[in-house]
């Protein structure tokens, strides 16, 4: 387990899945947003990929997301498309609808760049999110990360190409930010 100051980041627990799933996916307007891919049903018996773990998989590693105090989960976190040539990975993650606002984001991200930098050696890290996800962006910049661009138009999204925008953090960065604050 990897702890935050708010959020524990744990292996996925068979019995998270119902909730994740309703919560994140279910519905086509939310489970559009969250995948680069066109919403489709998910029959509830279905192993759904973006939620069954079977720990085999290094390029992409996935946690529950549970707040410390009440051990309530609050979400799902990824650190996917891990290059172990070139050293760099990609941050996910999904907060179900009665956590969102609360600050867990930002340290989702947080404890994601602690995972990629110290326990996987990582030397780059990349968002990559809708322009109007004003709550990602938000915890990305507040963890050191840098706006490096946008994809205009790059991404089909309920009937609409939306902009995404490119955020990076260097294994440096983020060092001397821990640092600072230290």
């Amino acid at each position: 387990m990897l702890t935050g100051r708010r959020v524990a980041l744990r292996a996925r627990h068979e019995e998270d899945i119902p909730l994740l799933r309703t919560g994140l996916y279910d519905d086509a307007v939310t489970g559009s947003r969250a995948a680069a891919r066109p919403w489709t049903p998910m029959p509830p018996d279905a192993k759904d990929p973006r939620l069954h773990v079977d720990g085999l998989d290094v390029m992409n590693v996935s946690f529950s997301v549970v707040d410390v105090e009440s051990d309530a989960l609050v979400g799902t976190a990824t650190l996917w498309g891990i290059d172990a040539h070139h050293r760099g990975g990609h941050v996910g993650l999904g907060i179900l609808p009665s956590a969102r606002g609360k600050g867990y984001g930002t340290d989702v991200v947080a404890v994601l760049c602690h995972y990629g930098f110290v326990v996987r050696g990582l030397r780059r890290l990349q968002i990559e999110t809708l322009a109007d996800n004003t709550a990602m962006l938000r915890a990305a910049e507040r963890n050191g990360f840098t706006r490096e661009g946008v994809l205009r138009s790059s991404a089909w999204v309920l009937g609409e190409f939306l902009d995404e925008v490119v955020l990076g953090l260097l294994a440096p960065e983020w060092q001397a930010r821990q640092r600072a604050t230290a």
